[in-house]
Parts: C-alpha cells; sequence; structure tokens
C-alpha cells in the first residue's frame, strides 16, 4: 500500500549511490547477494537471541535490496536479475519468522507457523498475479522499474520493513503481532485475488 509513495521518496537518492557504485564495478547481482546475506545474518542473530542486534543488518539489507535495482538501471538490467531479486526477498522474508520460532519455540511457534502460512499466501497470490499480467502484456511502474508485475495489495515492501523492525524492538510482542500481520497478509492476498478475478476472467 505504501510502496508507491515510498519509491517516490527513495528513487532518486537510490539512483545516484547505485550509479556511484556502478563506476566502482559492482554489479547488481553481487548487491543482491550482499543484501541477501545481510538479511540471513540478521535471522541468525534473531535466533541466537539478539533482535536488537539484527536490527542493523536486517536495515543494511533493505537498503541492498532497493540498491541492485539502481545499479542495474546504471549497468545492463536482466531478466535474471529481477528473478535473483525475488528469490532473494521471499528467502529473507521467510527467515525472520523463522528466526524468531527458532529463538523461542514455546512462545512464538504457533504465531510464527500462522505468519508464516500467510506469507505463502500472499506471494503465491502476487506471483500467479505477475504470471498472468506478464501474458497479457500488462504494465506497472507504481512501484518503480521491476522485472516483474507488481501488483499493489494492502500489505507491501514497505509495511512489512515496518513489521520487522518492531519485532526486533519489541520482540516479546512477536506472536500478537504476528497473528495480527498474518490475518492482514490473508486479506491483502484475498484482495489481490477479487482483483484478478476481475482483471483476468475474460
Amino acid at each position: 500500500m505504501l510502496d508507491a509513495a515510498a519509491r517516490r521518496l527513495i528513487d532518486a537518492p537510490l539512483n545516484r549511490l547505485g550509479r556511484a557504485l556502478a563506476r566502482r564495478g559492482a554489479t547488481a547481482d553481487g548487491v543482491t547477494l550482499a543484501g541477501l546475506g545481510l538479511g540471513l545474518f540478521s535471522a541468525a542473530l534473531i535466533a541466537l537471541g539478539a533482535p536488537g542486534w539484527a536490527l542493523w543488518p536486517l536495515l543494511a539489507s533493505r537498503l541492498a535490496d532497493g540498491l541492485d535495482g539502481a545499479v542495474a538501471r546504471a549497468t545492463r538490467r536482466t531478466d535474471w536479475g529481477g528473478y535473483l531479486d525475488i528469490a532473494a526477498d521471499f528467502a529473507f522474508y521467510g527467515a525472520v519468522p523463522l528466526a524468531f520460532v527458532l529463538a523461542d519455540p514455546a512462545a512464538n511457534g504457533a504465531a510464527g507457523g500462522f505468519l508464516l502460512a500467510a506469507f505463502y499466501f500472499n506471494g503465491t497470490t502476487f506471483l500467479g498475479y505477475a504470471i498472468l499480467a506478464e501474458k497479457r502484456a500488462m504494465q506497472t511502474s507504481a512501484q518503480g522499474i521491476k522485472s516483474l508485475y507488481f501488483s499493489n495489495g494492502l500489505l507491501e515492501g514497505t509495511e512489512t520493513i515496518g513489521f520487522f523492525v518492531a519485532l526486533c524492538l519489541w520482540p516479546g510482542w512477536f506472536a500478537p503481532m504476528a497473528w495480527g500481520f498474518g490475518a492482514l497478509c490473508y486479506l491483502s492476498g484475498s484482495l489481490r485475488l477479487i482483483g484478478a478475478r476481475a482483471a483476468f476472467r475474460g
């Protein structure tokens, strides 16, 4: 819901930094993998019981997630790069809830399982929509220039990053926050299904 507004604020500085990194030899794929590594390191810190320390590599990983596209625009965009980017995003998004479950299975297991199932459903509606949009040659740049069709939703990357930051700041509230965010993910995916029915039924 907030991604389009966020892109208007961050695209210009990200593009400048992306061009600077490209001049120094950085590649978009390398930035994507660095971001994934930082995200998984953040998840490892959470699993080890240090969510406060995990906040910093988590934020750095999301900066890298924005920069890989900026580097690609400054050099050469490829379908592989877009594919790698979305795969890395989904790996990161799943690792954080799993880390909270591993940190305290008794307190967080049920809520974490529900949240991961909600992510799975919401992600499926997102990727399925992208496939059908590509089949129909649909295009959008509302969330920036992407390799995939990014359908909007109630919860997008901006909201998910904010949610993860909140989890790191208040880890004792993981269970109620996970139940609530998971329910919103199911709502977001359901609304996308309704939109897909209107867009693709004919």
